[in-house]
């Protein structure tokens, strides 16, 4: 994967991928700090280009590999990971996620996506409203293996989805903001090195374009910040930012679906 990638960067001119780098770069950051959107903000871009779904969630998940790695030992060294929930989210989530490629990289698994939209468009606007109405308090959260394996299922058929599922879901059942967003951020590297493992033995390595080496390096430049931000944002702006991110990014996604948006 890494020599693939180091062919396109020798082969490209900078101006042609510093879009793409600087979408990795945002993504990044919203990602590192409230546990979601690089994959929904990248995926996207993808898409609008004409990148087949298949290709586009590979090509994500690529680049999602190195950036995920970097913001995973950041929220470490910030002390920002719960192993115990890390221990419980790795096993399902992994399962999800290479059953969601392998099914993706066969059939068209899109279909239940506008649903899913809706749904986390309900939580955000749920988590906004508990984010002005009261005081956060910290509870360990009890469903967490079915987040896993849907998070992960969902993130691999959609190109994204493993942050706003699970993240959210945790938030909701009481779980620490700055905590939940640094374990789901850290569980998510092992998720998208099994998923590109997955694609590249189904697809090969089409999925590696031009994006895919500018979203890379953007992501990695990045994900330090985010780590940093997840650690000094006050809990209470943790979760109407989340809330307000899934809202904005799922409606998006609906509007996309439903043919509002070109």
């Amino acid at each position: 994967m890494l020599d693939s990638l180091a062919a396109h960067a020798a082969s490209i001119n900078f101006v042609d991928i510093l879009p793409f780098i600087l979408v990795g770069f945002g993504a990044q950051i919203i990602d590192g700090a409230l546990g979601m959107a690089y994959g929904v903000i990248s995926s996207t871009l993808m898409l609008t280009l004409g990148v087949p779904p298949a290709a586009a969630s590979a090509g994500v998940h690529a680049a999602e590999t190195c950036t995920t790695g970097v913001s995973a030992i950041s929220h470490i060294w910030q002390r920002n990971v719960d192993w115990k929930l890390f221990s419980r989210l790795v096993i399902p989530g992994i399962i999800g996620g290479v059953t969601g490629a392998y099914v993706l990289s066969n059939i068209d698994g899109t279909a239940i996506k506008p649903f899913i939209q809706v749904y986390l468009v309900l939580i955000g606007i749920w988590l906004v409203w508990r984010g002005f109405h009261y005081p956060p308090q910290s509870r360990s959260p009890r469903m967490i293996t079915p987040l896993g394996l849907i998070g992960g299922f969902m993130d691999a058929t959609g190109g994204g989805g493993w942050g706003p599922i699970v993240t959210s879901n945790l938030l909701i059942q009481g779980a620490s903001p700055r905590h939940t967003i640094g374990t789901v951020n850290s569980v998510e590297f092992i998720l998208t090195l099994c998923i590109s493992i997955t694609f590249m033995l189904n697809i090969g390595l089409a999925a590696f374009t031009l994006a895919t080496v500018g979203l890379l390096l953007g992501g990695v430049v990045a994900a330090p910040f985010g780590a940093m931000l997840a650690r000094h944002i006050a809990p209470r702006v943790l979760l109407v930012s989340v809330g307000v991110i899934l809202t904005l990014t799922s409606l998006f996604g609906f509007a996309k679906w439903a043919g509002y948006i070109g």
